[in-house]
């Protein structure tokens, strides 16, 4: 199995053990209130949008990563047309970190 569907793998477990918060304003709050542990941005997120969550995330110390484009993450957790999500567990958080490097 290689890195890239283990971590796609993993972000799909954290969907349904429901430690993920997907959905821009949704994802902005859980920032804004320390719950946001990690911001996975899809490739193909637009300009504004990433701007907006990048500098959420520089404001209040949260890491982001940009991954694979908003098909292939929006399929790994069996929702349509999601170009960001936020990891609010530690584990799932540091392991996703882990396999992305």
């Amino acid at each position: 199995m290689n890195k890239n569907s283990t971590y796609l793998n993993l972000l799909g477990l954290a969907y349904r053990a429901k430690k993920i918060t997907v959905g821009e304003e949704s994802i902005i709050r859980d920032i804004q209130k320390g719950k946001a542990k990690l911001v996975l941005l899809a490739s193909d997120i637009g300009p504004q949008t990433k701007k907006k969550l990048t500098d959420k995330c520089q404001y209040y110390r949260v890491p982001f990563r940009t991954v694979d484009d908003r098909t292939t993450i929006s399929h790994a957790i069996g929702k349509n047309g999601r170009v960001a999500i936020a990891i609010t567990d530690d584990g799932f958080a540091t392991k996703l970190n882990t396999l992305l490097d």
